[in-house]
């Protein structure tokens, strides 16, 4: 009975169990014609190299541009048109033929190149922060490579007897009359009168030297930014720079002896829009395998701006009794006054544009009128924010605009 029992189990006429589950996956994964394909393909996967990657692709950047040259000797129509026209779509040019000696260029670099030079507690001394004036240094702690900085007042450095500084105002002093010079162009071929005329309180001029370092970061310009009407540096060497634009970044590289110009947010206000800006002062491109770290590199920048205690509109023809649309104290201004002239001001400009007020184009009849693209501001709020925020992302003019 249990031989026939044994029979039955193992090979009698009684059939055997199904397979389990386990057992019969293997064959039901893939039809006959996909395990096929799924072998083949595992084989050549086990071929290929274990570290397979692709390759890298390098995206060049782009190729800097020469700015447009305009030369100063020869102020024809012609001339003021090529002006007009790259101040009005691009925001910088370079100037040919004007009265910047190279060796006085030169000089002025050695010069600020021995006050960097100094200790930090000398530098410090010699020219304390008043901002946006005095010394700068790099001290973030992490090294952000911003380097170091200094913004001089020429005139209140006239009389120092510590450090020599002979050749940085006389460098300062050249560049700043031609930047007057080009201030008066743009505002004649603008069409509006120009703002500054010949009172030197209407203008300050500002010496900016700033070290330049490899990888330097644009958006973290060396000292802050500052707002101005232009910006003036001559070019030494060849070399070239980031400049921040209307339209972005944009590289350019402009002739050795000619003085690159860059037009300020201040002029890009007064035109009522016409003229394009560069935001900050030209970032240079230094290259890590050509840096020399045994020796500084510097950047020397002009820049004409206003006092501290002006107001800033567009300057375009309106009437006889705002004609200028600039205020500033006179000799016995009260400063403490300021904020409150600025808020009466202002009071009155958007109550003025409530009432859908608009200048005139150039004196036309009341079919020809032009709607003011900015409200007017206080030049000290307006730069104290843009120097301390350093907020590139945004252009800092937008909280003006007239929607």
């Amino acid at each position: 009975m249990a031989a026939s029992s044994a029979q039955n189990i193992h090979g009698g006429a009684t059939s055997a169990p199904p397979p389990t589950p386990s057992a019969a996956q293997p064959n039901n994964l893939f039809p006959p014609s996909d395990a096929a394909a799924a072998d083949v393909l595992s084989r050549l996967l086990n071929r290929l190299p274990p570290a397979l990657s692709l390759p890298t692709r390098r995206v060049a950047s782009p190729p800097a541009t020469c700015p447009p040259a305009i030369s100063l000797s020869d102020q024809t129509d012609s001339t003021l048109a090529d002006l007009l026209s790259s101040s009005s779509q691009l925001g910088f040019f370079q100037l040919t033929d004007h009265s910047v000696p190279s060796q006085l260029a030169s000089s002025a670099e050695s010069e600020a190149l021995s006050v960097l030079n100094l200790p930090r507690e000398q530098k410090e001394s010699s020219f304390p922060k008043n901002w946006p004036l005095g010394y700068e240094g790099d001290e973030d702690e992490e090294g952000d490579g911003l380097g170091e900085s200094l913004c001089l007042d020429t005139a209140e450095h006239a009389e120092s007897t510590e450090l020599s500084l002979g050749t940085i105002r006389e460098l300062t002093r050249v560049l700043e009359s031609i930047g007057l010079s080009v201030v008066e162009l743009l505002s004649g071929s603008v069409g509006f009168e120009n703002p500054l005329g010949n009172d030197p309180e209407r203008f300050c001029s500002y010496m900016w030297i700033s070290e330049d370092l490899p990888g330097k970061k644009a958006m973290n310009n060396s000292g802050g930014f500052y707002p101005y009407i232009v910006g003036l540096q001559y070019q030494i060497r060849s070399r070239k720079y980031s400049l921040l634009a209307d339209s972005g970044w944009v590289s350019v590289l402009p002739l050795v002896d000619s003085v690159m110009v860059t037009v300020g947010d201040i002029a890009q206000v007064w035109s009522n829009g016409k003229l394009k800006k560069v935001r900050g002062r030209p970032v240079p491109c230094l290259e890590e395998s050509k840096f020399n770290k045994n020796s500084r590199s510097i950047s020397m920048t002009v820049l004409i701006t206003l006092p501290l205690d002006t107001r800033v509109s567009p300057l375009l023809p309106k009437d006889d009794t705002r004609k200028n649309n600039i205020t500033r104290g006179g000799p016995n201004h009260n400063k403490d006054d300021d904020q409150e002239s600025c808020d009466e001001e202002e009071e009155e400009e958007e109550e003025e544009e409530e009432a859908g007020d608009n200048i005139r184009v150039n004196g036309g009849d009341l079919d020809q009128r032009e709607k003011r693209l900015f409200n007017s501001f206080c030049f000290e709020d307006y730069a104290w924010r843009v120097y301390h925020e350093r907020l590139l992302l945004k252009d800092p003019l937008d909280r003006y605009r007239i929607k």
